[in-house]
């Protein structure tokens, strides 16, 4: 894919640029991403949290868009898009396989006891459930790594202090979720 990314580029925090290779992959995983992830539901979640800066959404491909843009942007927060990041540091209860960290989302093993369909899906990918497997998929399978995010996403908040803080909010861009909408249709 040689896609020319302007807004998508733009700069997040202290954290730099996007790179276009984790661009790309984002672009091509929402295009063939379930429908079922960005549909309307009754829970507080990060379409909630984003409402302000980027709604309303008219249809799904706004809402998918919007979700991609809110990717580009916790990855940068998270671990300045590196796919191979591991355990938080800073966090004094990063301390057990499933309080650890990983990858590019930062997302912990715990996480997948917020909703059975969250471990079901590393089942499915990894043929395994344990938070050993969790870290190690959500580094080495990137359309994983979105699509457990983003189902995550629709749950809670609260996962992502970036997102539960509202810390990534003002790096939130529409002109980027536009560009990810105009790639989403063609």
């Amino acid at each position: 894919m040689s896609t020319v990314f302007n807004h998508c580029r733009a700069k997040v925090l202290n954290r730099g640029k996007p790179p276009v290779s984790f661009l790309e992959e984002l672009v091509s995983w929402g295009a063939g991403a379930p429908e079922e992830i960005f549909l309307r539901n009754d829970r507080h979640d990060v379409y909630s949290s984003v409402r302000d800066e980027l709604g309303p959404w008219t249809d799904t491909l706004d809402r998918k868009a919007t979700m991609l843009e809110v990717l580009r942007v916790l990855a940068g927060f998270e671990s300045s898009w590196d796919w191979n990041a591991g355990r938080d540091t800073t966090n004094p209860s990063s301390n057990q396989p499933c309080t650890e960290e990983a990858g590019i989302f930062q997302c912990s093993g715990n996480s997948m006891d917020i909703d059975p369909s969250l471990r079901h899906l590393l089942q499915t990918v990894a043929a395994r459930s344990d938070c050993d497997t969790f870290r190690a998929v959500m580094k080495a399978n990137h359309d994983f790594a979105f699509e457990y995010t983003a189902r995550l996403l629709r749950f809670t908040v609260n996962h992502h202090g970036p997102i539960k803080g509202k810390h990534v909010n003002p790096w939130l861009s529409r002109d980027a979720a536009g560009e990810f909408r105009q790639m989403l249709a063609s």
